[in-house]
C-alpha cells in the first residue's frame, strides 16, 4: 500500500534552513554551482552544525512520538541542489537522530510544483524566489532570518512547541491592512469597526493554522504539543473583527496579543516564540534578536 501524506502535517525545509550553510553558501554566490557541489562532496564525511530552524525542525518531528497517528508530522527536504550534494545531508541528518527521510533534489528546477506535490502545508527557505513562489502558488511560506542576533541549536525537551503568528498579510488578507496604508488608523478602525461581524478574508497561513489546531485537537489542551499565539499591531476596536474570523474559522488561539502599535520584540520573547510570522521586514528584524523569525511576501497578481 502506497504511503500517503493526507492528514499529516507536512514541513517543507529548504537544507539553509535545516543546517548552518554560511560558508557553503557563499561558495556558491562567488564560485558558482559547480564548486558548490565539488565542496559538499569532498567534505560529505564532515557533519554539518544545525541552522536556524533546526531546533524547530527537531521539535516537530518529536510530535509522532506522542500521537496516536504515526508519522503524524512529515519534514521533507526540499533543495535546488542535485543529488550528488545530498549525501553529505542526509549523513549529518543521520548524526543528530533526525527521521527524515524523503527529499526533492531539483537540479536547479523551481520547487513550487513539488511543494504541491507533496501536500506541503509550510516551507521554510531562506531564499525569497522560493517562498514567493510557494506563496503564489497558495502555500504557506516564510524568509527564515539568517541574519539575527540569536544563536542556533539543537534545543532539546522543546515541550510545547510555540508558534506566534501576525494577523493581517499573514492568517488574513491584506485587503484591511491596504486600508491603513492608503487612508490611515482612523479609516482602519472605522471600517474594522463596520464589518466587525463579517469575518476576514483568508491569508497565506490560514490553512497552516487550520491544520495546526486540527493537530492542537488531538491531545488534551494540557498536552497539546504547540501552542500558538496571534501578536498583532491591531488593538480594540479593530480586534472584535479578528476574534469573530477565528470563531467563524472554529480555530482556537492559545494567547493573542493586540498591541496597537508596540514593538512585538518583547511579547515574543516573554512568549518564547520558536518561530513567528510576519510580513514586515521591520518585525522580523527586530524579532529575529530573540527568537526565530519569517517574513511572508504578499502574493503577486499574476501576470
Amino acid at each position: 500500500m502506497a504511503y500517503e501524506l493526507d492528514g499529516r502535517l507536512v514541513i517543507g525545509v529548504s537544507t539553509r534552513t535545516l543546517f548552518d550553510l554560511t560558508w557553503e553558501n557563499g561558495i556558491f554566490e562567488k564560485q558558482g554551482l559547480e564548486a558548490y557541489r565539488r565542496y559538499q562532496i569532498e567534505h560529505e564525511e564532515e557533519i554539518l552544525k544545525p541552522g536556524p530552524g533546526f531546533g524547530l525542525v527537531k521539535a516537530l518531528l518529536a510530535i509522532n512520538e506522542r500521537s496516536e497517528q504515526k508519522d503524524r508530522v512529515e519534514v521533507v527536504i526540499m533543495s535546488h541542489n542535485n543529488a550528488d550534494t545530498s549525501v553529505r545531508f542526509f549523513r549529518s541528518i543521520a548524526y543528530y537522530g533526525l527521521h527524515i527521510t524523503r527529499a526533492v533534489f531539483s537540479g536547479g528546477s523551481s520547487l513550487a510544483p513539488y511543494l504541491s506535490a507533496f501536500r506541503t502545508d509550510l516551507f521554510l527557505s531562506a531564499n525569497e524566489a522560493d517562498v514567493q513562489q510557494a506563496v503564489d502558488s497558495g502555500i504557506a511560506a516564510g524568509i527564515i532570518c539568517t541574519d539575527g542576533k540569536r544563536r542556533y541549536g539543537v534545543e532539546d525537551n522543546v515541550n510545547p512547541i510555540r508558534i506566534a503568528f501576525d494577523a493581517d498579510a499573514v492568517l488574513f488578507s491584506d485587503e484591511s491592512e491596504k486600508i491603513f496604508q492608503k487612508d490611515g488608523l482612523a479609516a482602519f478602525e472605522e471600517n474594522e469597526k463596520r464589518e466587525a461581524r463579517n469575518p476576514l478574508p483568508e491569508g497565506p497561513f490560514a490553512r497552516f493554522l487550520k491544520a495546526v489546531a486540527a493537530l492542537q485537537q488531538e491531545f488534551s489542551p494540557q498536552e497539546a504539543p504547540i501552542r500558538t499565539a496571534l501578536v498583532t499591531s491591531r488593538c480594540a476596536p479593530a480586534h472584535e473583527r479578528v476574534v469573530r474570523t477565528l470563531r467563524a474559522w472554529n480555530v482556537r488561539v492559545d494567547e493573542s496579543f493586540f498591541l496597537g502599535g508596540l514593538s512585538k520584540r518583547d511579547i515574543l520573547e516573554a512568549f518564547g516564540a520558536h518561530i513567528f510570522f510576519d510580513d514586515q521586514e521591520i518585525h522580523t528584524g527586530k524579532a529575529s534578536e530573540v527568537v526565530l523569525a519569517a517574513r511572508v511576501p504578499g502574493k503577486k497578481k499574476a501576470g
